[in-house]
């Protein structure tokens, strides 16, 4: 029986930590910084669009995109919608609390919830998790949910169906075992380390 869509705790699917760790609380307090060839604004509703190579920092957030709206509501959260170009999938990463680990993501789009603390990951979706400048896990599907709260993800593969270059009704997850500890971590594979690409979080606000 095929499974299209599933969900699974992360510090269960991702290897096993002990005990959930969360993205870096302290971003949601950290001011945003935003870098574009080109910006416009509309007052009334209270929108910002970035646009032409975007690159949108705020504590240990990291997003690129072709073009970043940011919104905010009226009780001051943020929302954002991350587009990628055409050779160039929209990028997101931040650091997990209290650890040497970043998870990061790809879509052709990317949408950030301040509110409700969520990132999703919108056709030839991706999401990994780095220890240090080690690939140890990989998921990818059509459409990915990453809730930084509760630290839980899910994957819809159908989503991917009729999407150019991409695994149509297929999630495929790539996990790796915690080291022990005490034991020395994986060392990093020959080469440059990964470089940052691009992928949910404009934190507490959004991009």
């Amino acid at each position: 029986m095929k499974i299209p869509y599933f969900s699974l705790l992360m510090v269960a699917a991702f290897a096993g930590s002990a005990g959930p760790a969360l993205a870096e609380k302290a971003d949601r307090d950290k001011p945003m910084n935003i870098e574009a060839d080109a910006l416009r604004y509309d007052d009334v509703k209270q929108v910002s669009v970035f646009t032409g190579r975007v690159v949108l920092t705020k504590g240990t957030i990291v997003i690129r995109g072709a073009q970043v709206e940011v919104r905010q509501d009226p009780d001051g959260y943020q929302f954002g919608l991350v587009t990628g170009s055409t050779a160039t999938p929209a990028f997101f990463r931040q650091k997990r609390e209290a650890l040497d680990e970043f998870i990061e993501g790809e879509g052709e789009t990317i949408e950030y919830d301040g509110k409700a603390d969520t990132v999703k990951f919108a056709k030839k979706a991706q999401l990994r998790r780095f220890r240090g400048s080690a690939l140890g896990d990989e998921i990818t599907g059509g459409v990915i949910v990453y809730n930084n709260l509760t630290d839980m993800f899910t994957v819809d593969g159908n989503a991917n169906k009729g999407v150019a270059g991409a695994p149509g009704g297929r999630v495929r997850a790539m996990l790796t075992p915690k080291p022990e500890s005490g034991a020395a971590a994986s060392p990093a594979p020959a080469g440059p380390a990964p470089v940052l690409r691009s992928t949910t979080t404009l934190g507490g606000a959004t991009q």
